[in-house]
């Protein structure tokens, strides 16, 4: 169908979404970015109660409404107790897996907007010192984070203004290589969500209507399982774009789409996700089809929330999910292809 969307405005997009920090329930500063990114567009974006952003666009048949989901918020930490030597223990917000964050910079975010940034470690923290320190289980009961600051005690991490329940976000490290290959700790999600922002555009500049009225939908807390299980009344089909996953058992690459037939909670939609394949096929984009065993979306949540909707799921392929995610140019590209067939085709 000759969908040529902006990959250098796709690009940009992505890393500024990437380079803000929006670990699960911390939404003040990706918001207002979501914001301006669709006034320069001339979009609106409202917000509901979960702080899930939406911009909706008219279609020609205004008697359908279909929602387009890409979530806005990453894994991140939460402050858990602060101990009597000044070491910051944590919970987890999503699915860490705590031997890819030993060594990083993170930024400790207080309820009254300071920053404090400072370091993944394991309390058997050096091979000089500690006799388990390549052995011990890197988990929430073994993981601290050590403040760049001169404190000694709980006192002073106090007296920074840090408390319990403070949000902590991780160093994104988002890079493009020569041949395009993109890797980031967030490509999940925030590649979606740029490839969302590039069919807005496309549809804005090139003054095309969806089939249908399309919401594009930006939810929160999808890391923790409950992002998409809001869904206003007027949607029938709710599809997430999120990133596929790479592995044995599954069929995509960096470079394809894959269309997830089945996740961790129940099979899709088989009439929508038959539309979408036709979609894919249609516009020639590389796509495979996919079950995928410890994995959801938010349009399964919607589903399991009891929303009465037609779910699918779709996303770029990404090598080492919820590690130093690694995906390409080519998978990005054809993911965001695949929202603008859709939108423009969906019947």
């Amino acid at each position: 169908m000759g969908v040529k969307l902006d990959q250098d405005y796709l690009l940009a997009v992505m890393k500024a979404l990437i380079d803000t920090p929006s670990p699960v329930s911390y939404y003040e500063e990706i918001n207002p970015l979501l914001e301006r990114f669709a006034h320069e567009l001339g979009y609106e974006v409202t917000f509901d109660r979960k702080r899930t952003g939406y911009i909706k666009v008219p279609g020609k048949d205004t008697g359908k409404t279909i929602c387009i989901g890409a979530h806005l918020d990453t894994l991140g930490l939460i402050v858990r107790r602060i101990d009597s030597d000044g070491m910051i223990r944590v919970r987890n917000l999503g699915g860490i897996n705590f031997n890819n964050i030993e060594g990083e910079t993170v930024v400790v975010h207080t309820r009254d907007g300071k920053r404090y940034t400072g370091l993944v470690a394991c309390q058997s923290h050096s091979v000089h010192v500690f006799d388990d320190a390549r052995t011990l289980t890197r988990d929430e009961n073994t993981m601290m984070i050590i403040l760049d600051e001169d404190v000694h005690s709980k006192e002073d991490v106090k007296a920074l203004g840090i408390e319990n329940g403070d949000i902590i976000s991780i160093e994104p490290r988002f890079t493009i290589t020569e041949k395009g290959f993109i890797k980031s700790r967030f490509i999940d999600d925030k590649a979606c969500v740029a490839c969302a922002l590039a069919v807005l555009k496309y549809l804005k500049e090139q003054n095309l209507t969806p089939a249908c009225n399309t919401w594009f939908a930006f939810p929160h807390y999808e890391e923790i399982g409950h992002g998409g299980s809001y869904v206003p009344e007027e949607v029938s089909e709710y599809i997430a774009v999120d990133i596929a996953v790479i592995g044995p058992d599954h069929s995509g690459t960096e470079q394809t789409v894959s269309i997830c037939v089945k996740d961790n909670f129940s099979p899709y939609d088989r009439e929508l996700t038959d539309r979408l394949v036709t979609c894919a096929r249609e516009a020639g984009i590389d796509y495979v089809e996919d079950v995928f065993y410890k994995y959801g979306t938010d349009a399964s949540a919607a589903v399991r929330a009891g929303n009465n909707i037609q779910a699918a799921a779709f996303g770029m392929g990404t090598f080492s999910s919820h590690g130093m995610e690694r995906t390409h140019i080519k998978g990005v590209m054809q993911t965001a292809q695949l929202i603008a067939a859709f939108v423009l085709q969906n019947n």
